[in-house]
This record gives C-alpha cells, structure tokens and sequence, in this order.
C-alpha cells in the first residue's frame, strides 16, 4: 500500500507500506529515515521498521522510496528499477568530489567547444559501459569507506562499474552549463558521468545539482515534502 493524505492514519505501518518522500536539499536520505521513526514513535509509542531503496547524497533532492515493516523485504524490487535524473553540470572545472561537495579548482576555457563536439560525447553514453564512482562515496574499499580514503588524502583507483543509460537530454541553454535529464541503472553515480563528461570533451566538468525525478513509474510530483509529511504524521510534535 502507498501512503497518501487519504490513508496517512493507517493504523499499523509495520504491517507493510511505501512512503514516497521528496528529499530535501542539504539532509541525508537517513536523516529522512530517522525523522520519520522518530515521529512514528512519538505518536504511536511502536518502533517503526523502515528503510529507504536508494541513497540520495544529501546535495541531491528529489524521490526517495520508503519501505515500512513488512514491505522492507521488498526492498531490493525498488531499488532494482530504472531511475531519472534531471541535473546540470558545470564545465570548464572540476572537483575532487565530483559535485560541490568540495572546493572547485581546475579552471579551463570552454570557449572552442562546440555543439557537434557535445553531442558526440552525449551519444558515447548511450546504452551499456562502464563507468568508474567517485572516490568520494560510500563504496567499500578493503573493509573502508571510499570517502573515509580520500578525506585522508590517500589515493584510491576505483572499480569500473556497469550501468546502462537509456536516455540523456541535454540543453545548452545555459552554457557552459548543461542541463540534463538521464535515465539509467541502479548504482549509475551521475557525479560519474558528469566528470567523465568532461573529460571526454578535453576539458573538466563537475556535477551542480541534482534531482532524481523518477523510480520506475514512481514520480516525485506524487511524494510528499517531508515536512508535510512529519506533520500530517503526527500533527503535535515536530521533530525536525
């Protein structure tokens, strides 16, 4: 069962539903999984089981899928559908985050990139390849987090990851920022693409902002804001 403002009452979460969340800006996707047990138990005096199926990083927003009780095993069902994400990236510099995580250096002249040159590397996505994630993530490298590395200043070579890109718009309305909208696999960093992105075009980009837009047929003009929802959840406490 989905939560709606019609059923958000539902006497017994752990009996099994799916909350759609809009993650805001700047908050992880566990914060929006403990915010959400903490109202629970304020209202309800249950401990609530939950988790989310796809991590959003907190410079991201957009649809983060909730599982509660029962419907947790089913979690991997989410996580396995295709995802969109509509963005932009910033040519002309990098990160070593790949996004504005950390500080922007590299700065290079856009000015000879052309349109032809552009699409050429928006093509060479298209379909299955491999893409290397950011050192700066959650993936695990010899019992250690990849970001825990890096934040030390130790130098770590990624493993190449498949994914598969089915579409990827891009408007140069803005230029030299892109505007994108991309569909693709679970576990597509599009920090990833973004970096790479520039790099296929001999010059440097980064990752701006970010959006996830789509899971499957879940939509996140159908979510609820997660403040919304903590209220209407438990009108007496905001636990924010």
């Amino acid at each position: 069962m989905i939560i709606t403002d019609a059923n958000i009452d539902y006497q017994d979460y752990n009996d099994g539903c799916v909350i759609l969340i809009n993650k805001p800006l700047g908050v992880s996707s566990f914060y929006v999984v403990d915010q959400i047990q903490k109202s629970y138990w304020l209202k309800r005096k249950q401990k609530l089981k939950i988790g989310h199926a796809g991590t959003l990083d907190p410079l991201a927003t957009g649809l983060l899928i909730l599982c509660t009780g029962k419907m947790t095993k089913k979690i991997n069902l989410f996580q396995d559908m295709e995802k969109t994400y509509t963005g932009t990236f910033q040519l002309g510099a990098s990160t070593a985050s790949y996004d504005l995580e950390t500080e922007v250096v590299n700065h290079l002249d856009t000015q000879s990139i052309d349109i032809l040159q552009i699409e050429l590397v928006r093509s060479s996505f298209m379909g299955f390849q491999n893409l290397r994630p950011p050192v700066y993530s959650a993936i695990k490298l010899n019992g250690k987090r990849a970001y825990e590395l890096a934040r030390k200043g130790l130098h770590t070579e990624m493993p190449l990851k498949p994914i598969y890109i089915s579409r990827f718009n891009i408007s140069l309305e803005n230029f030299p920022e892109l505007s994108f909208t991309i569909s693709c696999t679970k576990g597509t960093y599009i920090r990833s693409i973004a970096h790479e992105f520039g790099k296929r075009l001999n010059n440097a980009a980064y990752l701006s902002s970010l959006q996830r837009t789509a899971i499957g047929d879940y939509q996140v003009q159908n979510a609820f804001e997660l403040t919304d929802f903590l209220e209407k959840l438990n009108p007496v406490i905001n636990v924010i």
